[in-house]
């Protein structure tokens, strides 16, 4: 826990909290391929509490969709407080901000001050978007965005502007509306979800951005995120959006490394890596068939060296 005792917070005004908020110095969580994001209300303090000791890969302090408008100053600035106080945590802390036209440029101007890991933007549609985001914020924090939008979408290949963009997620509902699509298309088989959902996960690998799945909202059917998680890694997806620690717990699971494949990967390794310094890179091995340059790539990737 950050604070042990959070009754003082009930009477606080804003004032108050600016006062509160100092220069944060916490030892940062190194996590290069997360497997799981955990939305958080920073409005319920006794969660934002505990943000230094959760399972989850990443942290995401949602200061939009969720907070009402009349809100948001006082949710902004219980993260700032919380986030500035954190002394260490396993998790990367990201936090969520409104469009930039809505608030999220004086957001991020706050936050610049109590450094969290990332600051994730809502309704990012173009590279110029991006770019506005960057003139705001500080060189040493790191950059995600929210894909939610058809426009956003088209333009996914563009957005990594200056290779700042660290992760992209998917909001799926929002982006069913923009489409003019309903959102009972969402549907394990619905053809066009998958449609959606490959297209954001290309799309995003191409600009050279890490995918986040969507954030499914029925956090009671853990069976429906189970089979969500298990189709989207299929596709080549490793992380997913969760709603609570059930969420997070299935995520860490299903997207956790197959040893299996690990193993075999680190073996044709070093193989092609020995026949390569012997002059052959094409060759038939007993075990693992024909190997070449692209499998060897390919066992790089899974062992995250390319």
């Amino acid at each position: 826990m950050i604070f042990d005792d959070l009754s003082r917070f009930e009477m606080m005004d804003e004032e108050a909290l600016k006062e509160m908020i100092i220069t944060s110095e916490r030892t940062k969580a190194d996590i290069s391929s997360p497997r799981s994001a955990m939305m958080l209300n920073p409005l319920k303090l006794k969660h934002l509490n505990r943000i230094d000791n959760l399972a989850t890969d990443i942290i995401v302090v949602n200061l939009e969709d969720g907070v009402a408008p009349q809100m948001k100053q006082k949710a902004l600035l219980f993260a700032a407080v919380f986030i500035s106080h954190l002394k260490a945590s396993r998790s990367r802390v990201i936090v969520r901000v409104n469009p930039i036209d809505e608030g999220g440029e004086e957001e991020i101007a706050l936050l610049n001050k109590v450094k969290p890991d990332v600051i994730r933007v809502a309704k990012i549609k173009t590279p110029e978007d991006v770019k506005r985001v960057l003139q705001v914020l500080d060189d040493d924090i790191g950059l995600h965005i929210s894909i939610e939008t058809k426009e956003a979408l088209q333009n996914l290949t563009k957005l990594n502007v200056k290779g700042k963009v660290e992760c992209c997620s998917l909001g799926i509902m929002d982006m069913l509306n923009s489409l003019g699509l309903p959102q009972s298309l969402l549907t394990f088989d619905n053809p066009t979800i998958h449609h959606i959902l490959s297209r954001f996960l290309v799309d995003a690998r191409i600009a050279g951005i890490y995918p986040i799945g969507f954030t499914y909202q029925e956090y009671e059917d853990l069976e429906g995120f189970t089979k969500w998680c298990e189709i989207e890694k299929q596709m080549g997806y490793s992380a997913k959006s969760c709603l609570g620690p059930k969420q997070v717990e299935i995520a860490n699971r299903v997207f956790e490394s197959d040893t299996q494949s690990y193993q075999r990967a680190l073996e044709i390794k070093n193989i092609f890596e020995k026949k390569r310094a012997e002059g052959e890179t094409g060759f038939m091995h007993e075990r693992y068939g024909f190997i070449d340059e692209p499998i060897y790539k390919d066992a790089l990737l899974i062992l995250g060296q390319l």
